[in-house]
């Protein structure tokens, strides 16, 4: 059994011809809070989705919590997936639900709680995500894109999972949305215990959140360590990415560098 809470090894993607990860390893430690990067096309988000289950890989093994994402039959499966939330890029709330109806979803199909105790833990994270009981009867369409994300947080939450799973969290918010929502994953991070995965291309995001950054390239990981010892790298991507002026600008804000 592996100490971590993401175990990825000798991971191989291949899409018909095109090969996106050739033997690609990394480890995330409980309580971590890890960031993805690599140039567009380097298979950030497709590394993201398969350590969920939504995509299987070509070769190679994915262990959440020591335990394989696959096999040892559906109990088992729902059993581990209980144990993670995502927020995908764009929210994926459900257009037709209200807000509560969309937070209440996983709780409803667990098939363990009534009505009654749904509707406490709905308020519940809805409060944990700093929005009022009154958001919870308006519909997405009613939402704003800061809202959006934080009734997303709230339903990745719904079930209390050790590990939260974020696609470019703040992508899409101005500068003063995005800040504040950081702040508020930061937050609850520390206060709940979580292990954090983020995919991001903002450096201000990565710079307030990460205890350590993954560079993906080459089709594997390049560097995997502290942001100040990544940034020490003579490596293209490091580089460009890091090390440009606006890359320097927003460490240097952000009081990394």
């Amino acid at each position: 059994m592996s100490g971590s809470v993401v175990s990825v090894r000798d991971l191989h993607t291949r899409f018909g011809e095109a090969m996106v990860h050739r033997g690609l390893n990394l480890e995330i430690e409980r309580g971590e809070m890890v960031s993805l990067v690599g140039g567009s096309g380097s298979g950030k988000t497709t590394l993201l989705r398969q350590m969920v289950g939504l995509l299987s890989p070509t070769r190679g093994e994915i262990l959440l919590f020591g335990e394989p994402l696959f096999g040892g039959g559906v109990e088992r499966e729902r059993a581990l997936r209980r144990r993670f939330g995502v927020l995908f890029q764009h929210g994926a709330l459900f257009s037709a639900f209200s807000v509560f109806d969309n937070i209440a979803f996983p709780l409803r199909e667990l098939k363990r709680f009534d009505e009654a105790t749904i509707h406490d833990l709905v308020m519940l994270k809805l409060d944990m995500v700093e929005l009022l009981p009154r958001h919870a009867w308006l519909t997405p369409a009613e939402l704003s894109g800061g809202m959006i994300k934080r009734v997303a947080l709230a339903r990745a939450l719904a079930l209390e999972p050790e590990l939260l799973l974020l696609d470019e969290p703040t992508a899409g918010l101005d500068p003063d949305r995005s800040d504040s929502f950081v702040r508020l994953i930061r937050m609850l991070g520390g206060e709940l215990g979580l292990t954090v995965v983020l995919v991001t291309h903002d450096l201000d995001t990565l710079a307030s959140l990460s205890t350590r950054v993954a560079v993906l390239a080459e089709q594997h990981i390049v560097a995997y360590g502290a942001l100040d010892a990544i940034m020490q790298m003579d490596h293209p991507f490091v580089r460009n990415f890091f090390l440009s002026e606006r890359g320097v600008r927003a460490l240097q804000t952000s009081g990394q560098h």
